[in-house]
């Protein structure tokens, strides 16, 4: 799932999406902003925790512009991660090096979703807090591009427990129907 701030006129990204014509082909930088630079690696070995550079406002900000100040793309794409919802519902996660995406504790009995409660918004003002910071600091050349996982696929997380995890606990999920529709209740439930 994405989404897309436009605070602005109507920047190049946008103008290409709406099938106008325009005088090239818009730019954005794939893989979030481009871990592979040479200044972010330097900041991921300041603040190793993925979690934390995801997670703090001035942080998500320093990462989202490094592209941005480098090279002027059509889009800046915030720091984020498809799970940052998570933690909002009651579901505690971590981003290891070589395993990935890991949920503490999966959610795999009614007992589990009992535990978890409607997303607490404020525990995500991070994500508000930097968007309006970047939208400031790009102005209307460029569009804020955003992403989240669909609840199919945080669903999904919070059953496996792991990234790359055998397909078993979503089978079980898939038998025992309450839970798997407990959680999509949870996570498509508007505030």
């Amino acid at each position: 799932m994405i989404f897309v701030v436009i605070l602005s006129s109507n920047p190049l990204l946008v103008k290409a999406a709406r099938g106008e014509l325009v005088s090239r082909p818009p730019a954005c930088m794939m893989r979030q902003v481009g871990r592979y630079m040479a200044v972010y690696r330097k900041l991921a070995e300041k603040y190793p925790s993925f979690r934390e550079r995801s997670e703090t406002t001035n942080l998500i900000v320093e990462i989202s512009l490094q592209p941005w100040n480098a090279f002027r793309p059509d889009g800046v794409i915030i720091f984020s991660n498809i799970l940052t919802p998570l933690p909002a519902f009651g579901v505690e996660f971590d981003v290891e090096d070589v395993r990935g995406l890991v949920i503490q504790s999966p959610i795999r009995s009614e007992k589990g979703l009992k535990a978890l409660h409607p997303i607490d918004l404020e525990k995500l003002s991070f994500v508000g807090d930097s968007l309006k910071i970047l939208r400031k600091e790009v102005g209307g050349d460029a569009v804020i591009l955003g992403f989240v996982g669909a609840p199919w696929t945080i669903a999904t997380y919070i059953v496996e427990g792991v990234q790359h995890a055998p397909i078993q606990p979503l089978r079980v999920c898939a038998i025992q129907h309450h839970i798997y529709c407990g959680l999509c209740s949870l996570i498509w439930r508007k505030q």
